[in-house]
């Protein structure tokens, strides 16, 4: 959305109020001009509805050169890869990758870099998770560690009951 009236000033397309946290959201694609309050309500959502509920990880120290191992899960101690997603939220991903065919559809991620305008330098990579058009059963995509965790006390999201086909013909 553009200034408004005679101000300079966006509107946040939830809410429609304006102010100084109105701006666009998202890290690939601009998913909406959102305030604060709003932005954090809509993420927060999406985040629970698709498993993103991990911390993010600790920024570490430039000057520090000792190798830094990848995070284990509090539950099962498996290594985990933590990336942000899309909508500034932390998920928790396998280490390997899986055919499509073996993964639910729920737990299917990849990972997108994110290039500079201009330049090849890659500058940020986030995690989207894999909806609307299916994998091929080949493909390769990432699984979200909480379906592989084997902990059973593990966080997993319900599965949606397949539809049953109509019989009453």
């Amino acid at each position: 959305m553009g200034a408004t009236g005679d101000r300079n000033e966006r509107l946040c397309q939830r809410c429609g109020k304006s102010g100084p946290t109105v701006h666009s959201r998202g890290r690939i694609d601009l998913i909406a001009e959102l305030c604060d309050t709003c932005w954090n309500d809509l993420a927060n959502r999406m985040a629970q509805h698709e498993g993103a509920t991990a911390a993010p990880r600790p920024t570490p120290d430039p000057d520090d050169v000792t190798f830094l191992e990848p995070p284990r899960c509090a539950l099962c101690h498996a290594d985990i890869r933590i990336y942000p997603t899309v909508y500034d939220r932390w998920v928790s991903l396998a280490m390997t990758e899986f055919p499509a065919k073996v993964i639910p559809e729920h737990f299917r991620w990849r990972l997108v870099k994110i290039q500079a305008p201009h330049s090849p330098m890659v500058i940020d990579v986030v995690a989207v998770r894999v909806r609307g058009i299916d994998p091929l059963p080949g493909e390769s995509v990432i699984p979200a560690h909480q379906m592989l965790c084997s902990d059973k006390n593990a966080e997993r999201p319900l599965a949606k009951e397949p539809a049953t086909p109509d019989t009453s013909g």
